[in-house]
């Protein structure tokens, strides 16, 4: 297995199939507006859907830088407005999702497309190869994904015994 094809299986194992973790698509499955809205009375943490439009930036972010559509990020902007939503309805939250699924798509199909040397190409601008970078939100989505089911936990809208194959 190369790099890009070792990318690849990251890039699908924190998205839709199953490893040594649930993937974003089960943790979100069958999620109402309401569901992704809400948070632990009294706590600071961030509601599902805030999580799931943080995701969405940054995978935004290199899709464009991997399209040519954007070299910087918007200025201004801090980590914190990542997770800013301005919507709770039940159209925009499958719109989201949809978006979502649209995004990281959109980066699987450019990675299955390089060659082994692109994994070390360096964007403009950038001190890391976009092959690391991509390995890091691979991390990114693992880590949220946990969030996300620890909510779900708190919630009690996850399965305290799930199978999987």
């Amino acid at each position: 297995m190369n790099k890009v094809e070792l990318l690849l299986h990251g890039w699908d194992s924190c998205y839709e199939k199953e490893d040594w973790y649930p993937p974003l698509t089960d943790a979100l499955k069958e999620l109402s507006a309401e569901q992704a809205n809400w948070r632990p009375e009294g706590e600071a943490v961030n509601t599902i859907w805030e999580n799931v439009h943080h995701l969405i930036f940054y995978k935004e972010r290199l899709l464009k830088r991997m399209t040519g559509e954007e070299s910087d990020y918007p200025d201004g902007l801090t980590n914190d407005d990542t997770f800013a939503v301005q919507s709770s309805s039940n159209k925009d939250w499958q719109e989201t999702l949809d978006r979502l699924q649209s995004i990281h798509q959109g980066i699987r199909e450019q990675i299955a497309r390089w060659d082994e040397e692109d994994f070390e190409y360096i964007f403009p601008n950038r001190s890391q190869s976009v092959g690391r970078w991509v390995n890091s939100l691979i991390m990114h989505d693992a880590y949220h994904t946990g969030q996300i089911m620890f909510i779900r936990k708190l919630q009690g809208s996850w399965p305290s015994r799930r199978s999987f194959d």
